[in-house]
């Protein structure tokens, strides 16, 4: 038997629809995350598309994101958008915001979506890059619990803090940035250790502040930041925009997003802003430099192989790993029989 299975875009999302139905997500909250989960593994992002997908699942067994809980959102200004999760998806709240985030910031000429109280959100890209599609720049930022060390600590004080960048081009999306402020984001040291494969130097520390290749270790330990100092502090910056301004839990008084009955609470901060607002000729500036960076001087430019990577998924599908596609069946078997399939 093969240890993969082949399915269309379509299949993945209804079977991760299923599969959150079948744990107690309501039908809305479902829809956010499969459609976020798929899209992550279309994008060549595997460590946070459906192999995450099953931390949602696990989250919703175990009580660290709520079953049925429904944002709260609230407007006090024209360009202002909070959100607080109620213990749920991050990605629900965006959702529910998103038209009238994108329609504020393209007549105000910038929006700002913060949202508390939320389980971690996978793919930051993802939220950066909707915007995009609209024809708006956007930064993205959020946090999650303690896993890196700050700049002259050995214990864990930060989450990977990850930063997100998108911008639109005459034809879509022309730049995508997505990183963490580790030197790898934690999924990468999880699998590692799953694997039992080693992991490359600069990642992390063990639980003595030592070194360590040894994933396992490294889990009882912190992970790095990129750069050192530099890396620790776009952490702790992030951290200000995605805790801070948002009043979501700070890394340090997050609980885990894989242990335990409470929800991280974590923080979701994006910008959002029309470009053409400010220069009439953005987007087609933006393609011009761009091109000329990566055909004149070889720059990698972040984003276009998600896009190359996401119409080759639309037209042949995902090749997904079937001990995955087994345990999104067993939840799914429940989820089928209580409710529509996405739209």
């Amino acid at each position: 038997m093969s240890e993969t299975v082949s399915l269309s875009l379509p299949e993945t999302e209804e079977l991760c629809f299923a599969a959150a139905l079948g744990v107690g997500a309501g039908a809305d909250a479902a829809c956010s995350i499969a459609r976020a989960a798929v899209a992550a593994e279309a994008d060549g992002q595997p460590a946070v598309g459906l192999s995450h997908f099953l931390d949602y699942l696990h989250g919703f067994r175990d009580g660290r994101i709520a079953a049925g809980a429904m944002p709260v959102l609230t407007r006090p200004l024209p360009a202002i958008f909070k959100s607080d999760a109620g213990g749920g998806v991050a990605h629900l709240g965006f959702d529910l915001a998103f038209e009238e985030l994108a329609s504020a910031a393209g007549k105000l000429g910038v929006a700002v979506f913060a949202q508390s109280n939320a389980y971690t959100c996978g793919s930051l890209g993802y939220f950066a890059g909707r915007l995009a599609e609209r024809g708006l720049v956007a930064l993205a930022a959020t946090n999650g619990p303690a896993l890196m060390a700050g700049s002259g600590s050995t214990r864990p004080v930060y989450c990977t803090n990850p930063l997100a960048f998108a911008a639109p081009g005459p034809d879509g999306v022309a730049l995508l940035i997505d990183q963490a402020s580790s030197a790898t984001a934690f999924v990468n040291i999880r699998a590692a250790a799953a694997r039992g494969e080693p992991i490359p130097e600069g990642w992390a520390i063990d639980g003595d502040g030592n070194p360590t290749t040894d994933p396992v270790r490294a889990m009882e330990g912190a992970l790095l930041a990129f750069g050192g100092a530099r890396g620790a502090n776009v952490a702790l910056m992030v951290e200000v925009l995605a805790a801070g301004l948002t009043g979501a839990n700070w890394s340090l008084d997050a609980p885990s997003f894989s242990e335990g009955s409470e929800s991280p609470g974590s923080g979701l901060f994006v910008l959002a802003l029309a470009p053409e607002l400010l220069q009439p000729d953005f987007c087609t500036r933006l393609e011009r430099q761009i091109d000329r960076l990566s055909d004149e001087y070889g720059v990698h430019i972040p984003g276009r192989m998600r896009q190359a990577q996401r119409s080759r998924a639309a037209e042949a599908g995902l090749t997904v790993p079937r001990a995955i596609v087994q345990e999104l069946e067993k939840a799914a078997a429940a989820g089928r029989a209580l409710g529509p399939q996405p739209g």
